[in-house]
């Protein structure tokens, strides 16, 4: 019988696979060792969301409310303000990295040294491509939810201000439109909209000289 000669056989190469991606739903605690100096990122609902690098408009305004608001804080003596390099615990799966974070003098009295375990009274927040829907969304709802007495969103592009301050349980907006802002959580402390814009920013040597002139001025 004739010997049946077989075709070699070929080995087919399928394209690997990569294994499914891992959903992990991470504790604050978790993510507080994660954390690491210069690592800017925020905890929300147990997803980290990454802070990419900010243009010199977003960097522009948060450093002149940083100047402004810091000078009239230790001025006159009303607590502490924190930037975006301190933690803020809000519960077991929401951990913020606030832009700027503003606490009493009686909560400045309970920070410990490493995270800070409560909301602060002040938020202030200033929009990037990265962060906006964060911000106004999510973010926005656990500041809520956490009794943050005021919250500023500040829109570096488009100067579209907002403002919100809290009432009952909600936060809602104020100072829609007007042309002074009035903060309702830091006494004495006002800016005025023109202030506002990083393409033209005013000196805060200048601005802070209005603030405690007003300031005195209600004392008498």
């Amino acid at each position: 019988m004739p010997a049946v000669l077989e075709r070699p056989r070929t080995r087919s190469v399928r394209p690997r696979v990569s294994p499914p991606a891992v959903t992990r739903l991470w504790t604050s605690e978790a993510f507080l060792d994660w954390l690491e100096p210069g690592v800017h990122a925020d905890l929300i609902n147990g997803e980290i969301a990454m802070h990419s690098p900010v243009n010199l408009n977003h960097a522009r305004l948060i450093n002149f409310v940083d100047a402004l608001l810091r000078a009239y804080i230790e001025e006159e003596d009303l607590g502490e303000l924190h930037r975006e390099t301190v933690a803020v615990r809000l519960s077991i799966r929401e951990t913020f990295m606030p832009d700027l974070a503003y606490f009493t003098k009686t909560q400045a009295a309970r920070l410990p040294e490493t995270h800070v375990p409560f909301a602060p009274t002040f938020v202030l927040e200033a929009l990037s491509p990265a962060t906006a829907k964060n911000d106004t969304g999510r973010k926005f709802a656990a500041y809520e939810l956490h009794d943050v007495q005021e919250y500023w969103i500040l829109d570096p592009q488009k100067l579209d201000h907002r403002f919100y301050r809290r009432s009952g349980d909600m936060l809602e907006e104020f100072a829609e439109k007007e042309a002074v802002i009035r903060s309702t959580s830091i006494p004495g402390f006002w800016v005025r909209r023109e202030w506002l814009n990083p393409a033209k920013p005013p000196k805060v040597s200048e601005c802070l000289k209005q603030l405690l002139a007003r300031r005195s001025g209600k004392r008498r």
